[in-house]
């Protein structure tokens, strides 16, 4: 029988969980490093991996398990700590081996990574094949959420895991598929890994690349983080069948991971019927036919062409994952407003893509066709519904409370990144790509995925910023209030 322990006693066992899973996910790069004789790499992962793993070790078995009084504030707790810790830790393979000036730039490397943005701040020679490999691991690790692989270990704890969903999963609703939830937890994730091997198998038997390329290309994409071996690009490997095979594991991942659940049961009506997969791939055809009508009209690019380059890359825009397939290739102003847009609505709910998500745009949309008929019939009484179910008032305003914080932080986060002097272009996508989760910004003083002239100070705001996104905004605004610091909320 598991007796009765602190909080604190429990949240240490959890960060210590968390930080020992890393440690071991660094053996893979640093293995990597050595065998390519990559020296400035192995002296890094040389003293990250044994302290790493010593500090999960020691924190993991140092506390006790047992029952504990866990509620709401201690699950946003250590959502914002696990997210905090492991960039902190991450950071050190980046800083050690030399590949950045300074911790800070490294603490935006190793974010970059779990948030799942995939930009850099590195200027210069790109990283080295064993710091790649560590930057998609993190992708994959921060894709579903570290948490979300925790939490179906947590009941050994004693702990509810539902506190920790809340916090951590992303989307504006978490639905259970099993009756625990840490057999959702589980399921979850055998389906993030089942994608991970089938992209892996797909894209090795292309012989389009190298099976360093194959694995990075398979995190990165999976976790929509964006990470890609090379600079220029996915027409670096002058493929069609390669950025095909990228493009649908994006939106596979992008779409809600529960439906799957459902596919497997059988259900396949469920996934049909769902308004929120019919609307996510409406923008991306309707997206994509807008650029490639415009690429058309603008460019020499033959209707063909211009068909393929629009629908890969809305298809890697829209998912948040933010491949480009040639960074050479300057896109018309219709077809980056176009691209902003995407970005800003982002895949759909508790899948591996960021941003404000699908169904969320959609309640907006109808709340503003409740206001257009009410504007006529004053005293009609009008449901807001998604896919014919009516939604609740309470989640009505959540979103759109959502929905404002997301646009002000937008304004807010442009408004402080003007400070360095860039211009407004450069100052609102920046800030779009990194609230998004995205990582491009379509600017000339921010090249694609590249924010390296940004100054220490607003590197650090960024990152912030990528964190803030990624869960959810309100998980580290509530931490910044008075009132979570007051009485305990179970």
């Amino acid at each position: 029988m598991l007796t009765k322990v602190t909080t604190n006693s429990v949240i240490a066992k959890i960060m210590g969980t968390i930080v020992l899973i890393e440690g071991i996910a660094m053996i893979v790069p640093w293995i990597w490093a050595e065998v390519a004789g990559e020296m400035n790499s192995v002296f890094a992962f040389r003293i990250c991996v044994p302290v790493t793993l010593a500090v999960g070790l020691i924190l993991t078995l140092f506390f006790r398990s047992g029952t504990t009084d866990f509620g709401v504030r201690e699950g946003y707790i250590v959502v914002a700590a696990a997210w905090i810790i492991s960039s902190i830790i991450g950071a050190f393979p980046y800083y050690l081996s030399g590949a950045v000036d300074n911790y800070i730039s490294a603490f935006f490397e190793a974010v970059s990574g779990f948030t799942t943005t995939g930009c850099t701040c590195i200027k210069g020679p790109a990283l080295n094949h064993s710091l790649l490999l560590w930057k998609a691991i993190s992708n994959w690790l921060g894709g579903m959420g570290i948490l979300v692989f925790v939490i179906s270990v947590l009941p050994a704890l004693g702990i509810s895991g539902q506190f920790i969903v809340r916090a951590e999963t992303p989307g504006p609703v978490y639905e259970k598929t099993t009756v625990r939830i840490s057999n959702s937890a589980r399921m979850l994730y055998v389906t993030y890994a089942t994608f991970t091997v089938i992209e892996f198998i797909l894209l090795l038997i292309s012989r389009k690349m190298s099976l360093l390329d194959c694995i990075i290309l398979t995190l990165g994409s999976v976790s929509t983080g964006g990470v890609i071996t090379n600079p220029l690009g996915l027409s670096y490997y002058d493929s069609l069948y390669v950025e095909i095979v990228v493009s649908a594991f994006c939106i596979l991942s992008s779409i809600n991971f529960i439906l799957y659940y459902h596919l497997v049961r059988g259900r396949i009506t469920r996934i049909i019927r769902d308004i929120e997969v019919r609307a996510f791939f409406i923008i991306i055809g309707s997206g994509a036919l807008l650029c490639a009508f415009c690429l058309t009209m603008k460019t020499d690019l033959t209707a063909a062409e211009a068909l393929r380059e629009s629908v890969i890359q809305m298809a890697n825009i829209c998912t948040t994952s933010g491949f480009v397939r040639d960074v050479s290739f300057t896109w018309p102003t219709a077809c980056q407003f176009i691209f902003l847009g995407a970005m800003i609505i982002g895949g759909c709910a508790a899948s591996t893509s960021g941003s404000l998500k699908v169904v969320r745009f959609l309640v907006m949309l109808k709340l503003i066709g409740r206001g257009c008929i009410r504007r006529i019939h004053p005293r009609s009484v009008v449901a807001v519904k998604i896919g014919g179910e009516s939604v609740s008032a309470p989640v009505v305003s959540a979103i759109t409370v959502f929905s404002l914080t997301y646009f002000g932080l937008i304004l807010l986060s442009a408004l402080i990144l003007s400070l360095q002097g860039h211009d407004m272009e450069t100052n609102m996508t920046t800030a779009i790509a990194m609230l998004s989760n995205t990582g491009t910004a379509f600017t000339s003083h921010v090249s694609t995925g590249n924010f390296s002239d940004f100054n220490s100070g607003l590197k650090l705001y960024l990152s912030f910023i990528m964190i803030t996104g990624r869960l959810e905004l309100f998980t580290i605004i509530i931490l910044l209030t008075r009132s979570f610091w007051g009485r305990s909320s179970r």
